[in-house]
């Protein structure tokens, strides 16, 4: 099915572009979210008419995404403590959404917590790379570091004593 998008989407393409996508993809998920518009001869005399203010509005988008990566890249790293073992693995773990509110408290820079991606889960004290995708073509890269704010001894004696009783 050929379609014009409305929004970026992501390993589609961008606002503006004319696509083809399978039937089930475009009728279920893009067309229901007004992500994307059937591209009927209205709908494409209307896309050649609108497509320079489309064009213009991407290009802001972009130099904002930019500036926010230079104020992202001169943040550098976060560092962040949490409860650990003595093993060093957290009690629980450091999600994209605490990233995400710890670099708004640090630099003001809202960002969304599903453009944030992991190198792997922080699950245990040592330093992790954060991918942060501001637009299809602006990506940036924050280094995160994870501490023990308290090092916790991990109670295993204890259970093994329960476990003898029983």
């Amino acid at each position: 099915m050929q379609i014009i998008l409305k929004k970026d989407v992501q390993n589609v393409g961008e606002a503006g572009d004319l696509v083809n996508v399978k039937d089930g993809y475009a009728r279920n998920y893009l067309l229901p979210k007004m992500y994307a518009e059937v591209a009927t001869e209205g709908a494409l005399k209307k896309r050649e008419h609108d497509l320079a203010r489309i064009k213009a509005k991407q290009e802001k988008l972009h130099q904002a995404a930019l500036e926010t990566a230079k104020k992202l890249e001169e943040l550098a790293k976060i560092e962040l403590s949490a409860k650990a073992g003595e093993s060093g693995k957290l009690f629980g773990t450091i999600t994209t959404k605490k990233l995400v509110e710890e670099v708004l408290s640090r630099s003001g820079i809202e960002l969304d917590r599903k453009n944030v991606s992991l190198n792997a889960p922080i699950n245990r004290i040592g330093e992790y790379t954060m991918l942060i995708k501001l637009t299809s073509k602006v990506k940036t890269e924050l280094q995160v570091i994870v501490t023990a704010s308290e090092i916790l001894q991990e109670e295993i004696e204890e259970v093994e004593e329960i476990q003898t009783e029983e």
